[in-house]
């Protein structure tokens, strides 16, 4: 016999986990996930796991150090019920800018976190256009990483812009906005930034022709919008005729409602890895859904299939 699927969500994104469950035509299972008075967090599976493929969706977001405390106790639990195969599904990875030393007597968190991921007992992850790809590299495991930049690349294909081109916001996401240009059959252009302190970044320069062009700016990830926002602005300064703003994650930390909102931009789109909280958005905002291909990813890996057919432009989800 085969080992039954079975899909869990932690309490930090409940609504992607249970549109994931929809698409594949199950119902979420049920855990309890209460707190004691000081603030320690008990999990309890109420349906039984024993001998499952239990799938835990936690998108390490809102209050992180909870969410991710949280998965570690789910994952615990889960090995301590006996479940057959433990996948951990984190649609946005917490701590993935720490990924290296950038100065002395600093600490590598995205190790450190990958380190507590393994130790709790996980067997595989599937998350989403980490913040670096090595980070695949700290997990003695599988690791399926997923890409949201084919559901931009629709999206803004959608719109038939004038004149496109795809923008870089630095030169180390150059490669994978090349990829996005190449979907949209678009020219890339490189801004080159400077960052002087934590979430203030200058920009120094443009490489590429923007003049007169319907600019298609996308990074990983929109924390506080100071960079990107700075980058349309010079972008306009170039001669940019309309700044669009693509990204995988909204962090959206304020003040980036208003700073997009006031923006020249004329819309930010971002996909729902993240649960967007209401007093977060605004009318330049557009929020995509990635649960048919996490959907289609936990399939794949149940049914031990494929996960790289999901990026054939061709796959149906």
């Amino acid at each position: 016999m085969s080992a039954k699927m079975m899909v869990f969500s932690g309490t930090s994104h409940p609504e992607l986990a249970k549109e994931v469950a929809g698409i594949l035509d199950i119902e979420l299972g049920q855990v309890k996930i209460e707190k004691f008075a000081n603030q320690e967090i008990y999990v309890r599976f109420l349906d039984s796991v024993r001998g499952a493929d239990v799938f835990l969706m936690q998108s390490l977001c809102g209050d992180v150090n909870e969410a991710l405390m949280e998965l570690l106790i789910m994952i615990d639990a889960a090995k301590r019920a006996s479940a057959a195969g433990i996948c951990v599904v984190i649609p946005h990875f917490a701590y993935a800018r720490q990924d290296k030393k950038s100065a002395a007597r600093e600490p590598i968190s995205a190790r450190l976190v990958a380190d507590l991921l393994t130790v709790a007992g996980a067997n595989r992850i599937i998350t989403m256009d980490l913040h670096q790809g090595q980070i695949q590299g700290f997990f003695d495991m599988p690791v399926n990483h997923l890409t949201a930049l084919g559901v931009l690349a629709d999206h803004f294909a959608s719109l038939n812009l004038e004149n496109p081109v795809v923008v870089s916001p630095d030169v180390g996401r150059a490669k994978v906005c090349k990829k996005l240009s190449d979907m949209l059959d678009a020219p890339l252009a490189i801004m080159h930034k400077g960052r002087p302190e934590h979430n203030v970044a200058e920009i120094t320069s443009v490489i590429g022709d923007v003049e007169g062009k319907t600019c298609i700016v996308t990074d990983d990830m929109i924390d506080t919008a100071g960079t990107i926002t700075a980058g349309a602005k010079a972008l306009m300064d170039k001669g940019a005729k309309e700044i669009y703003l693509g990204a995988t994650h909204g962090i959206l930390s304020p003040p980036a409602r208003e700073r997009i909102r006031d923006s020249v931009v004329v819309d930010c789109v971002v996909t729902n890895t993240i649960a967007i909280p209401e007093d977060r958005t605004c009318d330049k905002l557009t929020i995509l859904s990635v649960a048919p291909m996490f959907a289609a990813a936990i399939r794949n890996v149940y049914n031990n299939g494929s996960v790289s057919d999901l990026f054939d432009p061709d796959f149906e989800f």
